[in-house]
């Protein structure tokens, strides 16, 4: 297998590198970014040990579309995806806080639940609630953004007594959600797909909030079959989804949830493989589009060229 796990180029007027869970973020001259969606995946806040092939396009042109398809009602950072793993933006300032909505009643927040939560994140949640239910309106969960180790969750006046956020930066950050989930909802449903939960990260620029960061791929939003979730609902079953929740899913049936004293099970080429054709059939779904591989050999070489190619077009 050729994957991507990690990068070490060196742009003209770089001036750092950030190495991230998935995303190597490289400054160029504090003006731009340019970011690398490498093949690497991560789950309970941990990176794998195996990178999973196509991962890393399929994300960033999955994130590159919608941030075309929401730029009119949301601003957001990017400039251009010179290449099918690179999206270049502008640098922003972002915000300690990442900004989860949720459309119904699942994965961790359905397991908080399930051990007698009913408050999450400051916002009540009434008894009675079944697995994969529907929010009457869909709900802000935000949690921390660690430099390191588990994000946390935090109630909206916790950010703002805590300075994290101040009270019109963090209404403008709850409106933009609910505007970007609104639109992914819809653009979901043309595909027969119910985007259910993601998260989004957001900045300043020029003193205003932008959208920064990937939106609406695998590794941040859930995803359900629409045509099946009423019928596996009602007979309280699993549904049938896209998301990165089967990896997690995987990774606790074989014991491991990112805690301490806790190994990675053995992950094989063939498990890769089948995670790489989901994240495929994910892509596929929510465009509409037929995935198109772009060319695995010498990966880092065509970055580069690619990348290079482009800055050599801007005044820096």
């Amino acid at each position: 297998m050729i994957t991507l796990t990690k990068t070490d180029f060196h742009f003209p007027k770089q001036m750092s590198v950030y190495h991230g869970k998935v995303r190597d973020v490289y400054d160029i001259n504090d003006e731009l970014l340019v970011m690398v969606a490498t093949d690497r995946i991560s789950a309970f806040d941990v990176i794998l040990p195996k990178g999973i092939p196509y991962k890393g396009q399929v994300l960033n042109q999955i994130a590159s579309q919608f941030l075309d398809a929401t730029a009119h009602a949301v601003p957001n950072w990017k400039i251009s995806t010179p290449d099918p793993m690179v999206t270049v933006g502008m640098k922003c300032e972002g915000f300690k806080v990442e900004m989860i909505i949720r459309g119904y009643l699942t994965g961790s927040a359905w397991r908080e639940y399930a051990a007698g939560a009913r408050e999450i994140c400051g916002v009540k949640l009434p008894d009675g609630m079944k697995e994969n239910q529907k929010f009457p309106e869909p709900i802000i969960t935000p949690t921390t953004k660690a430099e390191a180790g588990h994000d946390e969750n935090i109630s909206r006046e916790q950010i703002i007594a805590q300075g994290l956020v101040d009270k019109a930066d963090y209404e403008q950050m709850e409106q933009y959600t609910r505007t970007l989930f609104d639109i992914g909802t819809k653009m979901a449903a043309d595909k027969g797909l119910i985007l259910v939960d993601t998260k989004y990260e957001l900045g300043k620029r020029d003193g205003k909030v932008i959208l920064i960061d990937e939106i609406h791929t695998p590794d941040s939003s859930r995803y359900f079959y629409a045509d099946t979730y009423q019928k596996l609902f009602e007979e309280g079953k699993p549904q049938r989804q896209l998301s990165k929740e089967f990896v997690r899913q995987w990774l606790m049936d074989h014991g491991f949830m990112g805690k301490a004293g806790q190994q990675v099970p053995e992950m094989t080429d063939e498990f890769c493989e089948s995670v790489s054709d989901r994240y495929i059939e994910l892509y596929e779904h929510i465009t509409g589009e037929k995935f198109v591989k772009a060319p695995e050999e010498h990966l880092e070489d065509r970055i580069a060229k690619n990348v290079l190619d482009f800055l050599a077009t801007l005044t820096l």
